[in-house]
């Protein structure tokens, strides 16, 4: 009995294993795509707020979807051994990596222009809760 406990114990472990690379990346772990801050340093300090804002919300929007991706990828592993929704093309990576360089390019442009955004802090993680932005 306690030798099929260890059995059953180490085939989930390879199954876990095995499910893993063929999912969609978690958002956090996606690289920033590089975007120039050039065209933001025409900006005034009130348009950078305001775009910045606009990102952080389009992220974080981004980011849930990605999850729900991932745990479509996790659910269609393990049934049917298909990363399913990356397949039908749900994916959203390469949003996730252009959103995140164009928030560093906004925040560049800011710290060049001397001008100082408000903390938005990780709009990729789990629970996000994006700040409102001012009106």
């Amino acid at each position: 009995m306690k030798h099929t406990k260890a059995l059953y114990t180490v085939f989930a472990a390879l199954l876990l294993l095995s499910v893993a690379p063929g999912c969609a990346t978690r958002p956090e772990r996606v690289r920033s795509a590089y975007i120039s801050e050039l065209p933001y340093l025409s900006y005034t300090e009130a348009q950078l707020i305001q775009e910045q804002y606009r990102i952080v919300n389009a992220l974080s929007a981004a980011a849930v979807a990605q999850r729900q991706v991932r745990k479509n990828d996790t659910l269609g592993m393990i049934f049917l051994g298909l990363p399913v929704s990356s397949f039908a093309g749900s994916n959203v990576e390469e949003e996730i990596a252009r959103l995140k360089g164009e928030l560093e390019a906004v925040q560049e442009a800011a710290r060049q222009k001397g001008c100082k955004l408000p903390y938005v802090g990780d709009p990729t993680v789990p629970n996000y809760m994006p700040p409102q932005a001012p009106s």
